[in-house]
């Protein structure tokens, strides 16, 4: 039943499609996988903010419908139905853009920054750039506007013990994506990588199929995985960023001024993203609200250090396998990036 109603809902929007281009203006369908609060998630607020800008600014000519929560389909059947022109823009997962774009894997580099702001400067700067062009020069069909938070970065939760060096992930189950490269890094820490769909994490974590899982501290809060786990630990091992894209076709249909409109309402929706999480983390729905109901480990540097350097060889040899020439130009300069970013002080 669910998928015959997902299916109705793909005719619908289809039949909006055809009867919006009969009309006067345009709309832009935005699919995504969160819920419907702007102040609940960054995937909504850089939506919410995204249209407001775009049919505000375009007089009310370029519409922005959002359709949250899945309603059309799942993050991987959003970016086919972009591709498609079903839909015209969504936030991509980098699980869901893997199986269109594989060398979206070069951003599982474990330990690679040493805080939000160089994320901003990476993802904004030279890297983001080339990225985002090899992406639609691979695809074809779909032009990226940028690149929103999706929580920060990554820490892991488990119900068996404290987590503060190596060793103690030694016999730990943790659940990752489908991403080979997320395995990579989970078994190079000494645990055991067990990927399961998103559906079955709580569940799995609930009866004990698994003992544990990855993800920035909203989500894990949001998910309430704290009634069912007992340690956090803030690794900040990864940070995986959503990629907003948009059908080339559609965009290419609209007039210069508004592609600009589109251009700077997702450098805010961007900004967004960004803000939200920073306070969702700082507030009683991230940190400060998980620290009452779970044992919460910070990692010094050194022992930060210790898992980079079990991790990013058997993540470079992943790459290295599995992943083209290209890929590796990639990461080579995803690393030079980083790096000036690490280095580099807001204020000198």
């Amino acid at each position: 039943m669910k998928k015959v109603f997902k299916g109705l809902a793909v005719s619908l929007v289809a039949l909006c499609a055809a009867t919006s281009a009969m009309a006067d203006g345009k709309v832009l369908k935005f699919g995504h996988d969160n819920k419907a609060d702007p102040f609940e998630n960054p995937a909504h607020a850089c939506t919410a903010v995204f249209s407001n800008i775009v049919g505000a600014d375009t007089n009310g000519k370029v519409k922005v419908e959002v359709f949250p929560s899945n309603q059309l389909g799942s993050a991987a059947e959003h970016v086919q139905m972009v591709r498609d022109g079903v839909i015209q823009a969504t936030l991509t997962s980098t699980g869901a853009l893997a199986s269109y774009y594989p060398r979206i894997d070069v951003l599982n580099l474990p330990f690679a920054f040493g805080s939000n702001a160089a994320t901003y400067n990476v993802f904004d700067g030279e890297f983001g750039k080339t990225l985002a062009d090899d992406i639609e020069a691979s695809l074809g069909d779909v032009v990226v506007l940028g690149f929103p938070d999706t929580g920060g970065f990554f820490a892991v939760t488990n119900s068996k013990r404290k987590i503060a060096d190596l060793k103690d992930f030694d016999g730990v189950r943790i659940r990752t994506m489908t991403l080979p490269s997320h395995q990579a890094i989970i078994n190079a820490l000494g645990a055991e990588a067990y990927p399961l769909s998103w559906g079955e994490v709580y569940s799995g974590l609930q009866t004990g199929v698994i003992d544990g899982q990855m993800n920035p501290v909203p989500i894990i809060s949001f998910a309430k995985f704290s009634e069912v786990q007992k340690y956090m630990t803030l690794t900040n091992h990864l940070f995986s960023p959503y990629t907003f894209m948009v059908n080339r076709a559609f965009y290419e249909g609209l007039s210069d001024q508004q592609q600009a409109t589109l251009r700077y309402a997702a450098q805010s929706c961007v900004a967004a993203s960004r803000g939200l999480s920073r306070i969702i983390e700082a507030s009683d729905r991230g940190l400060a609200g998980l620290m009452d109901k779970i044992e919460v480990t910070a990692l010094s540097d050194d022992q930060r250090k210790a898992m980079a350097g079990a991790t990013q060889p058997a993540f470079e040899k992943h790459i290295k396998e599995n992943q083209d020439a290209k890929a590796g130009e990639l990461l080579t300069l995803f690393k030079s990036e980083v790096k000036k970013a690490n280095d580099a002080s807001y204020i000198d």
